[in-house]
């Protein structure tokens, strides 16, 4: 049995879940979320617990088992506390800044990048070598974060770039040079 997907999820309060035809809605303080889930996947609300069981052992089954109850368990924290990533950026001459929606970040290239909000996802800049993203959909909010980072990731030489707070840029030493005479 999956130790994860046989955990319950706790529905905190002021969190309404609804639960349709392979179809879950998760309504929170933050906003709603609706994810589709496998029909060989049962869920069911009891009391104040979400529980997530599968028909048999299958190996696509077993699979889908821990998925699925992460999935809602993201959801369920997600309208509730939300999701966010941390990037900072590195390099002389590197910096972003927010200008209405829109985050204009010069990253050393003959222009600037701009990247702009969506609905369901919100970007800050605190100071000028940081940004945060924050959203209630974890995979939106990594994948924004994802494709941010993307505009300029850290090199390894020197460590300009754009990285993830925790993330650890592995350096490398430059060119030798000729040995002396």
């Amino acid at each position: 049995m999956s130790r994860i997907g046989r955990k319950p999820i706790n529905i905190p309060a002021g969190v309404d879940v609804t639960i349709g035809d392979g179809v879950i809605t998760v309504k929170g303080p933050k906003g709603s979320l609706t994810k589709n889930f496998h029909k060989n996947m049962s869920v069911k609300v009891e009391g104040t617990e979400i529980l997530v069981t599968r028909p048999n052992d299958d190996k696509q089954n077993r699979a889908l088992h821990g998925l699925t109850r992460s999935n809602i368990q993201n959801m369920v924290d997600g309208v509730t506390k939300g999701f966010t990533k941390e990037l900072d950026v590195n390099g002389v001459g590197y910096r972003v800044q927010k200008k209405g929606k829109d985050l204009v970040m010069n990253l050393g290239y003959s222009h600037q990048v701009i990247v702009s909000d969506t609905d369901d996802i919100k970007i800050e800049a605190p100071n000028p070598n940081k940004i945060i993203i924050s959203g209630i959909d974890k995979q939106k909010v990594g994948q924004f974060a994802a494709e941010v980072r993307e505009k300029r990731p850290p090199e390894p030489y020197k460590g300009k770039g754009i990285k993830y707070v925790d993330e650890v840029v592995r350096r490398k030493e430059g060119k030798a040079g000729k040995g002396k005479k």
